[in-house]
C-alpha cells in the first residue's frame, strides 16, 4: 500500500488541551496538502477551521471528549452545535461506566440520539477500548451495529493505551454490516498505519503521520 493511498484514510488530528489556531492552521495546511480524509480538531476551532478549508476538507470534531461521562442532553447540544459550526463529522465518547454498569440499552439510546441529530453526517463511536474487557468490546461492536452509528472507534489517545492491533481485528469479526472501523491513539508510523488497515480499520486517527510525510517534527 503506498503512502498516498494511507494518508486518504487518516483523520489528521490535533486535540491537546493548548492547541491554538496556529497549530489548528498548520493541521489544516498539511491534511489538504497531504490529501487527508479529515483533519479532528477540538469543537471551540470548527467554525474557524471550516471557513479556513472550505470544502478542501473535511472538519471532523469529538464530542465529550476524552471522559465521555456528560450527559446525553449535553452531548446533543454539543453535536447541534458544532454541526451548525460546519463539523462534517462527529466522533463521540460513550460513557465507560454505563457499560461497566451493564446499562447498554443506555449507551445505544445515546448513540442513537446523536445519529439522529447527525443525520447524513458520519459518526464514529470512541469506546476507549484499554477501559473494557474483551467481553465488553464484542457487546459494543453489537451496541453500536444496532444503534446505527457509522464507525465504531478504539481510542481517544487520552487513556492509559491507544490503538492496538488485536482490537481492530476482534471490531472486524463482530460488528455488524455497514460499521466501519477506525484506530486512533499512539499510531505513529507508516508500517503500523498499513497494518492497521491490513486489518481492517478504514479510517486512521493520528498526529503523526502526515507529519512523518512531511518531515515536521516538534522541537
Amino acid at each position: 500500500m503506498d503512502e498516498k493511498e494511507i494518508l486518504k484514510h487518516v483523520d489528521h488530528t490535533l486535540l491537546t488541551q493548548g492547541a491554538t489556531w496556529e497549530e489548528i492552521r498548520r493541521i489544516c495546511d498539511g491534511a489538504i496538502a497531504c490529501g487527508t480524509a479529515s483533519v479532528c480538531i477540538p469543537p471551540s476551532y470548527v467554525r474557524q477551521a471550516k471557513e479556513y478549508v472550505g470544502d478542501r476538507m473535511a472538519v471532523c470534531t469529538v464530542i465529550g471528549f476524552p471522559n465521555g461521562y456528560s450527559t446525553t442532553s449535553v452531548k446533543e447540544f454539543e453535536t447541534k452545535d458544532a454541526l451548525a459550526n460546519g463539523a462534517d463529522e462527529i466522533d463521540m465518547v460513550i460513557n465507560i461506566g454505563w457499560v461497566k454498569d451493564k446499562k447498554f440499552d443506555c449507551v445505544g439510546q445515546e448513540i442513537r440520539t446523536l445519529k439522529t441529530v447527525c443525520g447524513d453526517k458520519i459518526l464514529k463511536v470512541i469506546v476507549e477500548t484499554c477501559l473494557l474487557t474483551e467481553e465488553e468490546k464484542v457487546t459494543m461492536c453489537r451496541v453500536v451495529t444496532d444503534a446505527g452509528a457509522d464507525y465504531i472507534k478504539t481510542s481517544t489517545g487520552f487513556s492509559t493505551a491507544g490503538a492496538r492491533f488485536a482490537d481492530v481485528e476482534l471490531f472486524a469479526a463482530h460488528i455488524g454490516e455497514g460499521v466501519k472501523i477506525k484506530a486512533a491513539g499512539g499510531i505513529s508510523s507508516m508500517a503500523d498505519a498499513e497494518r492497521f488497515l491490513e486489518l481492517g480499520a478504514e479510517r486512521l486517527g493520528t498526529s503523526r503521520i502526515v507529519k512523518l510525510v512531511r518531515q515536521e517534527f516538534p522541537s
